[in-house]
């Protein structure tokens, strides 16, 4: 089934898994990061110390992922989306209203916990378990959302920048949320839930069988994915996240590099749709080993960037791994692990996506404060996907034949 008739055919559910993915901006990086130099200035922080917090309510997050992504499988999305969604809207007014330091750490715990973390849950686990046959196109269709956000957010708050009050942009946030849970709770009147899938419709994993959480944590592939998990999110991460830093660094204006967001999302977009079709045409085992290596050239190219020319050229390598990654790693969960089980699997990946944010913005603010700037930490991070992409492909070269099909 082509694009076009797959998204005619399912557009109530595809559009809302958008609205989730899009909705889940206010809760990540690059959109945090763009109030970075407003919040080091009014709380008096270094870059390592807004890093540290960063981390530390980032790392909390992640540990909560663990147990609350379980209710993904208990749930309806709708019922679900509306509660993550008003906690949301309250950690954004929570942005707006703090003035301690301190509570800044509660403040991204409440942040990253429900955007990053349980919205972005909900639009993959319902996309991976609502559309069996083409998981690929559902993920990459609704993952636009993310597309969206990284291409529009930026641009349009940092022009607001001059014209509203940064803790007033935050309330802004905080009403855009809001006003999405109507539209899901519309479009999801009849939706599909895990309690109404039929047992044949379920899909098995390795062996044969539906891995349970317990059992894929004891298995070899889940450790030699970790790094592959971990990876995107804490540099991509970090890449966001420093971008103040980076540009005053490089020289160049941050409007300027926050213009080239577009680009990088066109980028992303063309991956994520080529990743979905090939994923669903090849299947995800010929996608995984390639994953790493379009974010190991980015960051190669952006040490060495020396104009905005260049840094465009960078993103749009990074947009590329994005793409592809957006729709290998959750259709990876349900190809190896079964379908049965798949919020509970996906909770822990997750927490490991939203550690691997803390850690990004935790280690290389560290190192920022004791004089390595971002750019020279690029190359090392550059040959850590190196070493996740070698590691990722052994594990599909052991368990593949493990699937059966």
């Amino acid at each position: 089934m082509g694009y076009l008739r797959f998204l005619r055919a399912n557009w109530l559910f595809l559009l809302a898994g958008f609205l989730l993915t899009f909705t889940s901006s206010y809760g990540q990086t690059y959109f945090i990061s763009l109030f970075a130099g407003e919040i080091k200035g009014d709380f008096g922080l270094t870059d390592g110390q807004w890093g540290g917090i960063y981390t530390v309510g980032t790392t909390l997050s992640a540990l909560t992922m663990i147990w609350a992504g379980v209710l993904t499988d208990r749930f309806r999305v709708r019922a679900l989306a509306r509660g993550v969604m008003l906690a949301l809207a309250a950690a954004c007014v929570a942005m707006a209203l703090n003035t301690s330091a301190l509570l800044l750490i509660a403040v991204i715990f409440a942040l990253r916990l429900t955007g990053q973390g349980m919205i972005s849950q909900l639009g993959s686990v319902a996309m991976v378990r609502w559309f069996e046959a083409s998981r690929g196109k559902a993920l990459s269709l609704s993952s636009m959302g993310f597309a969206a956000g990284q291409a529009v957010l930026p641009v349009v708050f940092v022009a607001l920048f001059a014209l509203v009050a940064w803790r007033h942009l935050w309330l802004l946030a905080a009403l855009l949320v809001l006003l999405t849970i109507p539209l899901i709770t519309l479009l999801l009147r009849q939706e599909r839930t895990p309690q109404s899938m039929a047992e044949e419709a379920q899909i098995a994993g390795m062996e044969g069988r539906h891995w349970t959480r317990a059992e894929m944590l004891r298995s070899g592939l889940f450790f030699l994915m970790i790094p592959m998990i971990v990876g995107p999110a804490a540099w991509g991460t970090a890449l966001f996240f420093q971008q103040v830093h980076l540009t005053e660094v490089k020289g160049w204006e941050l409007v300027a590099f926050v213009a080239l967001m577009p680009i990088y999302t066109v980028s992303s977009v063309f991956m994520t749709f080529f990743s979905g079709w090939a994923i669903d045409r090849f299947g995800v085992s010929r996608i995984v080993p390639f994953q790493m290596l379009p974010f190991a050239l980015s960051f190669a190219v952006l040490a060495f960037a020396d104009t905005i020319f260049m840094a465009g050229v960078g993103l749009v390598i990074f947009g590329l791994g994005q793409g592809m990654q957006a729709t290998g790693t959750s259709t990876f969960w349900a190809e190896y692990y079964g379908t049965r089980h798949i919020g509970a699997i996906k909770s822990v990946a997750a927490a490991l996506m939203v550690f691997g944010s803390a850690i990004g913005p935790g280690v290389t603010g560290l190192l920022i404060d004791l004089g390595i700037t971002f750019p020279e930490q690029m190359m090392p991070i550059a040959l850590y996907y190196l070493v996740a992409a070698a590691l990722a492909t052994l594990g599909i070269l052991r368990y593949q034949p493990t699937l059966g099909r």
